[in-house]
């Protein structure tokens, strides 16, 4: 394993989905106590899509190439990438998204510190409290999960793949 360099590409099946992680018996890996020559990815390195169990992504079984990240001397295993082997969809969005820009999204969670609403594509942001309190707002008029609203583009930050909104003046009561 020590001639493996990143980004070489390992082939595998899945052999185990846990909830911190998918085990790989990869084709040609390092030896393992329970997974002779595995390959272990965590769930962030999955996918670049938000989802909640990792068999929204992969299944027992399923056949995969992933990308070498390092050789955990501990664990003994291949640490990899799945998501790495896939452009960033958000890189996409944000070449076709402008600050200002209006965007139709939905309200996926209520926080204290804001509403997070979803837009086309699957990406989620966040319109901060203080914008709810420049219009106030009885709270029977909050935003509720579930509701559809507009909201303008306020940041797109690359780095962090995170997207700030306000609220569009079409979203605003009265």
């Amino acid at each position: 394993m020590d001639s493996l360099h990143r980004p070489e590409l390992l082939s595998g099946t899945i052999a185990a989905i846990e909830p911190f992680g998918v085990f790989v018996a990869l084709d040609n890996g390092p030896a393992h106590p329970v997974f002779p020559g595995v390959g272990f990815i965590s769930v962030a390195e999955l996918s670049w899509r938000y989802f909640e169990k990792a068999t929204e992504i992969v299944q027992v079984g399923q056949r995969v190439s992933c990308e070498f990240l390092q050789f955990d001397t501990w664990n003994l295993e291949a640490r990899l990438s799945l998501k790495a082997t896939q452009p960033d969809p958000f890189q996409a969005f944000a070449d076709s998204t402008a600050v200002g820009q209006m965007l139709h999204g939905k309200v996926t969670k209520l926080a204290p510190i804001g509403v997070f609403v979803q837009v086309a594509g699957g990406f989620i942001g966040l319109v901060h409290l203080r914008d709810f309190a420049l219009t106030p707002l009885h709270p029977s008029d909050m935003p509720q999960v579930g509701d559809d609203m507009m909201v303008v583009v306020t940041d797109i930050d690359r780095q962090r793949r995170r997207l700030s909104f306000s609220l569009s003046r079409a979203s605003r009561p009265g």
